[in-house]
């Protein structure tokens, strides 16, 4: 059996991620490649946070969060989201995308992928902790990539 893998063309684990896809740049979202998918998976979802915000700002940051990503999804290209895919709300209040934004110094960025076995019934719009809660007991598979951003 495969691992289910998450990596991106733009930066490898653990390295910096390009400015092209901090928040006050272009705020494009990387492209993303998906591996290992668990063949009994119904659907996938992914967060993208930030838990070095809880110096800065008290609590993790929330940059990303997309669920009823098609089972058979192996890319996220550039800036797009997969069709079918439902985004939420992130904490620069807006619904989609938004980048790295440090206001101090390098944080890290975690884009946490989950194989579920079931499409979730949310609506767009719902928080990282609505998704979380609806995900909870229905996670097949997990991984993560991790990136950093210096303002």
């Amino acid at each position: 059996m495969v691992d289910l893998k998450l990596e991106s063309s733009a930066f490898s684990f653990g390295e910096e991620i390009p400015k092209k896809y901090g928040y006050k740049n272009d705020n494009l979202s990387p492209p993303l490649k998906i591996d290992g998918i668990p063949t009994d998976s119904k659907s996938l979802a992914l967060i993208m946070d930030d838990p070095d915000a809880m110096g800065a700002v008290g609590k993790v940051w929330v940059h990303w969060v997309i669920w009823n990503i098609e089972p058979n999804t192996t890319a996220i290209s550039e800036g797009s989201t997969p069709s079918g895919s439902i985004e939420g709300k992130t904490d620069f209040g807006e619904i989609g995308y938004g980048g790295p934004a440090p206001p101090d110094k390098r944080h890290t960025y975690d884009f946490k992928l989950y194989a579920l076995e079931t499409k979730l019934d949310l609506q767009k719009g719902t928080t990282k902790a609505q998704l979380e809660e609806a995900m909870d007991g229905k996670i097949i598979s997990q991984t993560t990539l991790k990136g950093t951003f210096t303002p």
